[in-house]
């Protein structure tokens, strides 16, 4: 339940700020043109609102809805969100959207992106210059990287340091790098000290979208971090610092070892009655360059009482950057820049079969944040999540600011607007598209919690 609760106030944080961001762009652009806004509302409020506020000779009513799904700013003279059609039928106003040449129309329409846009890479930025950028070089891992098991199908082997995808070196573990090997047509990877082609299949990121498990992660020591009181672990003599490298005459890395075990747990009901103990293990580990060899019996749920090491950084090479104050900006332009680039690239995946079904709702939107406070992950995630809104807002859909800015574009090529009534027909039709969207990706969460 605390889970649930930190990344809810998490979302909705993140939401509230990439909402008032990007209304406040149309917001801006409107006054400064001098078109009136009438209402300005944190989330919808269909029915009722929790709080409402109209500041004395202001022609602005600033309200906070119960329906956390967005917000919206209500233009005089413009069909939106609010279908407000009685308002177009009276005779135009100086101060109405409409009466504003084309241009001035575009800038407010564009305005929210731009801001969204904008935040994301100032977030970006500030992001570099608080806490830098790490990543540990997938070719400088030492034990390689564990892969799932669509990945051991298509030939990548446990181990394996991955080197290059065609011609395209690869260097850090990201979506840059999954999107390299999705599309390159031979991966090379060094196993067992040889190099290694690994050829790659046509439908790769369908094949890495139709997966639930990760592609690979970076293969680490088990490493102890601490050992319980009391268990079998430090009764055997196993110390902080320790590091297993076997089990049962087997070397393992961390997952190895907990694979292992959960097999040991799971085969120990076929074992007859007067077979070995199935909770004695035999474990090797190496401490200050030597290795010893113990035998130790594992408690009823084939735990030993150790806490490994989790933090990779401890545990594999990694590199860390340190930006100045005039260096994070370019730096965080150029992130911004390459994760819209990557968005917009995955979008075409979007009309197959697995990318439907990858869909998601506020369920997966939540499950981005950490499960512990984290503001260094907050802010990231916020920064993606506002270039989301920035790219999904510009698509030319009727009732998205894309499908105004299309409609203005007709009219400064036409040199005529499309009628009133076209508008208001074409507004409920993208309306119904996106309540359609959001149900069917809010349903896929539904399934994905149940099954």
């Amino acid at each position: 339940m605390e889970t649930f609760l930190i990344r809810a106030l998490q979302l909705i944080m993140s939401l509230s700020l990439l909402v008032i961001v990007h209304e406040g762009g149309h917001f801006l652009f409107a006054r400064l043109f001098k078109v009136r806004v009438e209402k300005f509302s944190l989330f919808f409020d269909p029915w009722f609102s929790l709080f409402k506020y109209k500041p004395k000779n202001s022609d602005t009513e600033y309200s906070i809805g119960w329906l956390p799904l967005g917000g919206y700013v209500k233009i005089a003279g413009m069909i939106d969100e609010s279908m407000d059609t009685e308002q177009m039928k009276q005779p135009e106003q100086p101060w109405e959207f409409r009466s504003k040449p084309a241009y001035q129309r575009l800038l407010i329409m564009v305005g929210g992106v731009v801001f969204n846009f904008i935040l994301a890479l100032f977030i970006y930025s500030m992001i570099l210059l608080t806490w830098g950028d790490s990543y540990i070089p997938v070719q400088k891992v030492p034990l390689g990287m564990q892969f799932n098991e669509t990945a051991k199908t298509i030939g990548f082997r446990d181990g394996d340091v991955l080197l290059s995808a065609d011609d395209k070196e690869l260097v850090r573990y990201d979506g840059d790098m999954l999107r390299h090997i999705a599309d390159a047509r031979e991966v090379t990877v060094l196993r067992a000290g040889e190099k290694v082609s690994v050829y790659i299949p046509e439908n790769m990121m369908q094949l890495l979208m139709a997966d639930s498990v990760r592609f690979a992660y970076y293969r680490f020591p088990f490493v102890a971090d601490s050992v319980k009181v009391g268990s079998p672990a430090q009764l055997a003599g196993i110390q902080p610092g320790d590091s297993i490298v076997a089990l049962n005459g087997r070397s393992v890395a961390y997952y190895d070892f907990i694979n292992e075990m959960d097999s040991l747990k799971k085969n120990q009901a076929s074992l007859r009655a007067d077979s070995v103990n199935p909770h004695l293990v035999t474990i090797a580990y190496a401490r200050a360059g030597a290795i010893d060899t113990i035998s130790l019996v594992t408690d009823s749920v084939f735990k030993m009482g150790v806490v490994p090491v989790r933090d990779l950084n401890k545990l594999l090479p990694s590199i860390e950057v340190k930006y100045s104050f005039l260096e994070s900006f370019p730096a965080g332009i150029s992130l911004g820049v390459k994760t819209l680039k990557g968005y917009v690239g995955d979008m075409k995946y979007l009309f197959s079969k697995e990318g439907a079904k990858q869909l998601g709702g506020f369920g997966t939107i939540g499950s981005i944040f950490p499960a512990t406070w984290d503001w260094h992950q907050f802010w990231y995630m916020t920064a993606f999540l506002s270039i989301i809104l920035a790219f999904m807002n510009i698509l030319p859909i009727p009732a998205l600011d894309g499908g105004h800015v299309l409609f203005l574009l007709y009219e400064i090529v036409a040199r005529r607007k499309p009628s009133d009534k076209f508008m208001e027909y074409a507004q409920m039709v993208g309306m119904f598209l996106l309540f359609g969207l959001l149900i069917w990706a809010n349903f896929n969460d539904i399934l994905r919690f149940f099954f």
